[in-house]
């Protein structure tokens, strides 16, 4: 088939260090210098909305998808922009609950790649702007050329030098914070809290989920954070399911958009509200605990990639009368991952531990992955092919019972999302 213009952008684009596909122990360098180069050289689009600037460790997608369904209910034309994809880079940006069209990424990546190579011709940062430098600008052109009210961000990694970091947000989210990244962002989580929490602006809101009490430390980190903004720290509790604990961040969240001015198009203040059932429904997002049926094998798929995400997830589908006995887990690891610590987490709560990888990103290799596993407690098994590891895990569930949880990464879920969503189990159980 025929490149078209997008293929032809992409292809420019990952010529570029790209580094949610490379090892980000590897000397990753970051710096705002190159993006807020290229945003300048096309015209400042960042300067166009307002903002919410979403980080943390897990339930940062979600918390961005309900946010702008909210605020969408709301009346307002608003812009997400969000990483990584599963299936399609265009899911990455979204305009008024809409993914922009193929044409629409690809005008805007070749706007940022030719800000690029000028700012390479002149010898100035702009020629060393990365892959999410030039997304996250092609997405900022979107929105300001769409004239939404607001944009709803979701940081790449950490948050003190994400490229996301060039908006000046009056509110900020850390969801979070767990070990992720450490080679990067630091090893201890006083540390990533640190460089998470700056995404906080000059008297600006940082809204998270971290509590005083339990969580001191991190939450002091935070706190200072807040006050040397000259700003607020807003604390949210969280208990409750993944999903309850989601929604309350996100509520603060338009608490606090209403109380710096924002409002409906009937011009009423911004008011948690907004979040009703509707657009709750439509804030669903691809590979977050998403579930499918395969003829009677429920098959739940879940890109988080913490031990922490895991427990959780596992405390809250280990409750669920649906489900029943232990399932079948297929795990796929990034190289920079915890994954012991992760894996830990699900010795004595699956049935079968099948280990794969895939073929985009920097994955753990499935026999490496395997011997990890068995490190910590698992009787592993070594599936070098996912789609392979997925049909044998839905074959064993048919026959014996059971269900399947697919967990790790959103490359494993690239792999195999597609096709669930089929939603027939034919060439699975034939």
């Amino acid at each position: 088939m025929t490149a078209d213009r997008l293929d032809r952008a992409l292809e420019r684009l990952d010529r570029l260090i790209n580094w949610e596909r490379r090892d980000r122990s590897g000397g990753m360098e970051r710096t705002l210098d190159p993006v807020m180069d290229v945003l300048e050289r096309v015209g400042a689009p960042h300067r166009a909305f307002k903002s919410v600037l979403v980080g943390g460790t897990k339930g940062k997608g979600t918390v961005c998808a309900l946010v702008a369904a909210a605020l969408g209910r709301a009346g307002l034309s608003t812009g997400v922009y969000a990483s990584p994809h599963v299936e399609r880079v265009t899911e990455r940006v979204r305009i008024n609950g809409s993914e922009v069209s193929r044409e629409e990424l690809a005008g805007a990546l070749e706007e940022a790649l030719g800000a690029q190579e000028a700012g390479k011709e002149a010898g100035t940062a702009g020629g060393e702007a990365t892959w999410f430098d030039l997304m996250t600008t092609a997405a900022f052109l979107l929105f300001a050329r769409a004239g939404v009210s607001w944009a709803v961000v979701e940081v790449g990694i950490g948050g003190r030098l994400d490229s996301t970091r060039s908006l000046e947000a009056p509110i900020a989210v850390v969801t979070n914070v767990a070990l992720e990244h450490t080679a990067v962002l630091g090893s201890t989580r006083e540390a990533i809290a640190g460089e998470k929490g700056a995404v906080i602006s000059h008297g600006g809101t940082l809204v998270t989920g971290v509590a005083r009490e339990g969580d001191e430390r991190v939450w002091s980190v935070l706190q200072g954070l807040a006050e040397s903004a000259g700003g607020r720290l807003v604390s949210v509790d969280q208990r409750g399911s993944i999903d309850d604990r989601n929604r309350a961040i996100s509520e603060a969240v338009l608490n606090e958009m209403g109380k710096v001015g924002a409002v409906s198009a009937s011009n009423e203040p911004i008011w948690r509200s907004h979040l009703d059932t509707q657009a709750v429904q439509s804030a669903r997002l691809p590979g977050r605990q998403e579930r499918f049926d395969i003829e009677g094998v429920p098959v739940i798929l879940d890109c988080g990639h913490t031990a922490e995400s895991a427990g959780l997830l596992l405390e809250e589908l280990e409750s669920d009368p649906d489900l029943g006995r232990k399932p079948k887990l297929i795990v796929a690891l990034g190289t920079e991952k915890d994954a012991n610590r992760l894996l830990k987490a699900f010795v004595g709560h699956v049935d079968r531990c099948l280990c794969t990888t895939a073929p985009e990103g920097r994955l753990q290799e499935s026999e490496n992955l395997a011997e990890l596993a068995h490190e910590v407690g698992h009787d592993p098994e070594d599936w070098d092919d996912p789609t392979e590891a997925l049909s044998d895990a839905i074959q064993d569930a048919a026959q014996s019972g059971g269900w399947v949880l697919i967990f790790g990464s959103f490359y494993l879920a690239a792999v195999l999302r597609g096709l669930l969503e089929c939603g027939s189990a034919a060439e699975y159980l034939d």
